[in-house]
């Protein structure tokens, strides 16, 4: 019986995980694209986000802030339910007792994080590629760019480029859903089982915040990467450290933070979104 019911709940997992996934890039991408080209445009190309939105619509048109979009829209349902059903079972490898304490929350999210990537990293490395074109002649379409990638490099080097950096990143990152939780427990508290849609959407909001500031420096990194016309060379820890020293030399510290801003701002929709919908999908 018990068997059954975990079943049952990894099944609810993956939909809610689906749901909430959709919300999330439909809502977030615009801001997502401002982020990106923050962090991977060339030295002076923008002046900051605000001119990055306004050069982006003037230049390619408003829909050139969806750019990249299909890649996670079409991936989104996979990561998002795999993120959400490896933080399930994760939570019950953890303890056999449904009430986690908040460290034990985030010791899930981290678990969850570095088996997310697997699927994250090829979702996030197309929409990067797709988000590092500037309406030139010679941009290429999403499927273009995929049989580019696997023909010139393969799977590991090409798919899977900027994987380690991703791994990376989604571990402190997804330790963030402890800032969820504690959020809505405090929602619990004051309003018991049934707490509002609002509430569910602020404290979707502060872990999406959360998971930004925990991470961001990583998230520079791997957009970077993902982006370059050849792979990385060496170990995986050689070349992040790498490149983040890279960044340090070209902006200052205040690069490993470019495009910061617009992320937050992102995030306070997007996860709001994403965790609601996975909570009122999931019905807990």
């Amino acid at each position: 019986m018990a068997s059954k019911h975990s079943t049952v709940q990894t099944v609810n997992e993956l939909i809610a995980g689906s749901v909430g996934g959709a919300a999330q890039v439909l809502v977030g991408q615009p801001l997502d694209t401002i982020k990106t080209r923050a962090q991977i445009a060339p030295k002076g190309m923008f002046k900051g986000p605000m001119d990055i939105l306004i050069q982006t619509v003037r230049k390619e048109g408003f829909f050139a802030l969806y750019k990249g979009m299909l890649s996670p829209l079409l991936g989104i349902a996979g990561v998002n339910s795999l993120l959400f059903a490896a933080y399930g079972t994760s939570k019950r490898i953890i303890s056999p007792y449904p009430d986690l304490s908040l460290k034990q929350i985030a010791a899930a999210g981290a678990m969850a994080g570095a088996a997310n990537a697997i699927l994250a990293s090829p979702v996030e490395m197309f929409k990067v590629r797709m988000q590092g074109q500037y309406g030139a002649a010679t941009d290429k379409k999403l499927g273009a760019v995929a049989r580019e990638m696997w023909a010139q490099y393969g799977f590991r080097r090409g798919v899977m480029r900027g994987y380690w950096a991703t791994f990376a990143r989604e571990i402190p990152a997804y330790a963030g859903l402890a800032a969820f939780e504690f959020s809505k427990r405090q929602f619990v508290k004051k309003y018991g089982k049934d707490v509002p849609v609002w509430a569910l959407l602020s404290s979707g909001a502060t872990g999406g915040l959360a998971y930004w500031l925990s991470s961001y420096p990583l998230d520079v990194v791997k957009s970077r990467v993902q982006l370059r016309e050849t792979p990385p060379v060496g170990r995986p820890w050689t070349y992040i450290a790498a490149e983040l020293r890279a960044i340090i030399a070209e902006s200052g510290f205040s690069g490993l933070f470019r495009g910061l801003t617009p992320s937050c701002l992102c995030s306070i929709p997007a996860a709001g979104s994403t965790f609601a919908a996975y909570e009122l999908t999931i019905g807990e």
